[in-house]
């Protein structure tokens, strides 16, 4: 199998150090990774093509994001996201969205809200023929361009980087035909306030879209994704939390 060769990424804004960081974190988040997984310098420096040192860095990086455990003169392993990560994500999530939509409004070109319009006829459309793989690509999108709508780089990785988190999870919960429905009727009401520079109504109804998401996942499985050992649940509450 060939390697993939990080140094040949001539499009990719980040230093080595960044790009070996991003392609292990979105290998951990896709599941290539294991909980619990160690993950060894050398193996990884030589699939990637690169010395031990922007690995070793990028290690420190993980750490700090919370995806990997370092242990000294043992090595590094991988820990993953927990339950209560995913739900803070979603809390977070619910401002920062209410937050971009905000922005959105005043900032959004006619192309973008073009796009946005069409996304959700289009996912309407697959909605009503129970294409989830088409909603689910088209929820991404729709996301994507209210992010880069909003006309802030810092607000539109944080976002993407968060979305990224739960992309994993969002797949082991997935959704109903009938929350895609609801789902793309909620993307239809935000677009709506965005076009009508209505920019708290957008807010809101965007920080309301996050809820209602996480409260699928919930219903959807994500109970019984992470339970303790006893066989307990991590989350409770959620929605007093959320809203």
């Amino acid at each position: 199998m060939s390697k993939y060769d990080v140094k040949q990424e001539v499009t990719d804004k980040y230093s080595l150090r960044g790009r070996v960081f991003h392609k292990l974190r979105e290998d951990i988040l896709n599941g290539k990774y294991k909980e619990h997984e160690e993950l060894r310098e050398v193996a990884i420096g030589e699939e990637l093509g690169v010395s031990r040192t922007p690995v070793r860095e990028a290690f420190r990086q993980l750490e700090l994001e919370g995806l990997i455990q370092i242990v000294p003169n043992k090595g590094a392993y991988v820990t993953g996201i927990t339950a209560k990560d995913v739900k803070d994500i979603y809390m977070i999530r619910s401002s920062l969205e209410g937050m971009c939509a905000r922005l959105a409004t005043e900032h959004i070109t006619p192309e973008q809200l073009d796009e946005m319009e069409e996304n959700v006829y289009l996912a309407s459309f697959h909605a009503s023929k129970g294409h989830m793989e088409q909603m689910a690509d088209l929820d991404n999108r729709f996301h994507q361009i209210l992010y880069e709508a909003c006309d802030s780089k810092m607000l539109e990785n944080l976002l993407q980087d968060f979305h990224h988190y739960v992309i994993r999870i969002r797949k082991k919960t997935l959704s109903t035909r009938e929350r895609g429905i609801a789902s793309n009727e909620e993307h239809r009401k935000i677009m709506e306030a965005v076009k009508a520079g209505k920019a708290d109504e957008a807010g809101q109804l965007a920080t309301l879209h996050m809820v209602n998401a996480y409260d699928n996942m919930v219903k959807n499985g994500l109970y019984d994704i992470f339970k303790t050992e006893d066989g307990s649940l991590e989350l409770k509450n959620h929605k007093n939390d959320l809203k």
